[in-house]
C-alpha cells in the first residue's frame, strides 16, 4: 500500500507545472486523468462545486480557476478545448468534492491538504525577520 501510495503521490507532482515567475499550476485535464475521470463532463461537474466553494470560501474564482483554451488534434483538423490551469488550492477543493469512492480522490485530498500545509508553513516562515527564523530553526537550544 504504501508503494502505491507514493506512485500516486508522483502522479499529482508529475503533472505540476511551473510558470517562468515561479508560481504553480495543474491542468485541469492532467488531473482529471491522475483522478481517474475518464469523461470530461463529469470532471467538470466537480470542478463546478470546488469552484462554487471557492466562490463561498471569499477567494476570487477566476484567480484559482483560470480558463485557457488548448488546441487538440480532432483527425485532419485542430480545435480548441476549455481547460483551467488550477492553483494547488483548487486542486484541494477539487479533490475535496470529488467521487469519494475512488481510493486516487483519498490519496489527493491527503497530498493537497499536506503540500498545502507545507506551503502555508513556508510562506509564514519566510515572513519572519531572521532573528526569529534563527529562533524557530533552533528552539529552546540554549534554553536551560
Amino acid at each position: 500500500m504504501t508503494e502505491l501510495k507514493a506512485k500516486e503521490y508522483k502522479k499529482f507532482e508529475y503533472i505540476k507545472h511551473i510558470r517562468e515567475d515561479g508560481s504553480e499550476f495543474w491542468s485541469a485535464r492532467e488531473l482529471a486523468d491522475a483522478l481517474e475521470y475518464s469523461k470530461w463532463e463529469n470532471f467538470s461537474k466537480v470542478i463546478g462545486r470546488a469552484m462554487i466553494a471557492c466562490e463561498n470560501s471569499g477567494h476570487n474564482v477566476s484567480d484559482d480557476f483560470p480558463e485557457v483554451r488548448k488546441i487538440v488534434d480532432a483527425g485532419a483538423t485542430n480545435k480548441p478545448i476549455k481547460d483551467y490551469e488550477l492553483s494547488r488550492y483548487a486542486c484541494y477543493l477539487i479533490v475535496q468534492n470529488g467521487d469519494p469512492r475512488k481510493e486516487v480522490i483519498a490519496l489527493g485530498q491527503t497530498y493537497f491538504a499536506i503540500q498545502t500545509y507545507r506551503q502555508e508553513v513556508a510562506d509564514h516562515f519566510n515572513q519572519l525577520d531572521e532573528d526569529r527564523r534563527r529562533g524557530l530553526r533552533y528552539p529552546l537550544f540554549f534554553a536551560f
